[in-house]
């Protein structure tokens, strides 16, 4: 039989459910303070448990969480009661009807018109287990412990790092779960296998699983190892061997094309290209691959393509600091970030169509830049260069104002790459 809110004096109490806990005799009589927070019903508690859960499973996954754990549900005075009775009768039987998980504790208040009430003050839970029951998180709960209990018996070391991995354990399909084990298993066997990833003879792990997974991987297998993995490449802390890094380019010149058997077109490892002896006499670097492929002939002269923010790599060709450099890039704030980090390894490269009267003529060919880079200060840009970074970083002219560089008319493109050879070209002649 449910509360009854029918008199003043007369109060039908209903029988203990029986998911519930009774009062002892302190809390008939005992005052409480007011909670902020008045007939929490189920739903209230499962948004607050949600969020406790959210920030405390990492904890409670280790052991750690002080249980059982007790929540208030707003227990109302005897005049907010009287001012909502139907609000609190529908709170008292929604409890009253609780089954868990979690058990319900009630109170007993003594109220001088209300008469005498059992009302429900805070709902307990024993465990974890019982929080992720009731938020509907109990299958991944379950899923992680037992996927954590796995790996910290053959791991012990593990435990931090994997219950901060909480997508691993609970939200990761079996199959890659298996996967990420076996290799964790291989490699601590093999840990100077000098193998390149392809080679890994574990199933389903290749090179593009690997670098997808190049974090979670690390940080375990440091946690493993028990070492410091800042600082530290991938094939470092497992002993692969990295794939050599390459170059995608194009040789402008016939003459040049001539003596490598015709080739035009060439992707090859950075140290391949690193020791050639071709008498190129320019380099042009531009940031998207389409603007590369559109280049015409140029007489002794190669373009680089394609490298994004990737341009550390031309330092290590020796041949490109003694030439004139190009840099072409989209004109935009990360356009220039990537200028100014090629200067750090050729600083006598020269940026080529990126300059404001560039920019506004394009003015209807302008795109939106999603995310501009950070508010940084780019110390290797000139102070014209500096000045348009800055504009474009404070909204001149819009926020995210962009213009990428295969949207500009080529016919004046291709006129601005050629005078710019030809300039230095007349410079090489007067000295």
């Amino acid at each position: 039989m449910r509360v009854s809110w029918i008199s003043p004096i007369a109060v039908i109490l209903p029988p203990w459910p029986s998911n519930t806990t009774k009062p002892t005799s302190g809390s008939i009589c005992r005052s409480r303070s007011v909670t902020k927070s008045l007939r929490l019903e189920p739903n209230a508690i499962r948004e607050r448990l949600h969020t406790r859960f959210e920030s405390q499973r990492n904890a409670w996954l280790k052991g750690e969480g002080n249980w059982p754990l007790s929540l208030p549900l707003g227990v109302p005075s005897e005049n907010e009661a009287r001012e909502q009775m139907g609000l609190t009768t529908r709170w008292v039987d929604a409890w009253h009807d609780w089954t868990g998980p979690g058990k319900v504790q009630w109170v007993e208040r003594h109220w001088a018109r209300l008469g005498r009430q059992m009302l429900p003050e805070a709902i307990r839970f024993a465990s974890p287990d019982e929080v992720a029951a009731f938020i509907g998180r109990d299958a991944q709960w379950r899923q992680a412990t037992m996927r954590l209990a796995r790996v910290c018996e053959r791991w012990p070391s593990l435990l931090d790092t994997a219950t901060k991995s909480w997508d691993v354990l609970a939200e990761w399909p079996d199959e890659a779960f298996e996967r990420l084990v076996a290799l964790l298993a291989w490699l601590e066997a093999n840990p100077a296998s000098n193998l390149l990833p392809r080679q890994l003879p574990v199933p389903g792990v290749h090179s593009k699983w690997l670098e997808g997974h190049r974090r979670i991987v690390m940080r375990w297998l440091g946690a493993i190892r028990q070492c410091e993995t800042r600082g530290v490449s991938l094939e470092q802390l497992t002993g692969l061997r990295a794939p050599p890094e390459r170059l995608r380019l194009r040789v402008l010149d016939p003459a040049l094309r001539q003596k490598l058997s015709g080739l035009a077109d060439i992707e090859a490892p950075v140290d391949d290209i690193a020791a050639w002896t071709l008498p190129v006499r320019a380099a042009f670097i531009v940031e998207n691959l389409q603007t590369g492929l559109a280049f015409g002939d140029l007489p002794g002269a190669v373009v680089f393509m394609r490298q994004g923010y990737a341009v550390d790599v031309f330092g290590r060709i020796p041949w490109l600091a003694t030439l004139p450099v190009f840099y072409w890039g989209d004109l935009d704030t990360h356009g220039f970030a990537i200028l100014d980090r090629l200067r750090a390894c050729l600083p006598h490269a020269r940026s080529l169509l990126m300059d404001e009267t560039t920019l506004l003529q394009h003015r209807m060919l302008w795109t939106h830049e999603d995310k501009p880079a950070g508010d940084r200060k780019l110390a290797r840009l000139s102070a014209a260069e500096a000045d348009l970074f800055t504009a474009l970083q404070a909204g001149r002219w819009g926020h995210g104002v962009r213009l990428e560089q295969e949207r500009i008319d080529w016919t004046s493109a291709w006129r601005a790459i050629t005078e710019a050879l030809q300039d230095k070209a007349g410079v090489e002649d007067n000295r």
